[in-house]
């Protein structure tokens, strides 16, 4: 499991400490970018694609907030998961990465 690196994390979970149940990863744009990005999975593409509502986190920053995500970090650029509640595993989402 990589720790390694930041992430962009929505608000709602970095600073209202919701459960992730949303999660991707693209390719970063930097070395340090581990590519993940962490949703509650209720924003709004609206509040998702404004960069105020959106933190730059460690990982293990996350894994404290949400100890669930950490076992699908070594999951490769393009994999998206998520789930209907914190209570639930993540599985595979069918959804793709933006290009």
């Amino acid at each position: 499991m990589s720790l390694q690196g930041f992430a962009f994390v929505s608000k709602r979970v970095s600073e209202n400490r919701q459960p992730v149940r949303f999660m991707y990863r693209e390719q970063g744009e930097q070395p340090e970018d581990s590519g993940w990005r962490f949703f509650s999975g209720d924003e709004t593409d609206e509040y998702a694609n404004n960069p105020d509502n959106i933190t730059i986190n460690a990982v293990s920053t996350v894994i404290q907030i949400d100890p669930d995500v950490a076992k699908h970090l070594d999951s490769p650029f393009g994999s998206a998961f998520e789930r209907n509640s914190s209570s639930e595993p993540f599985t595979k989402s069918d959804w793709t990465t933006p290009e």
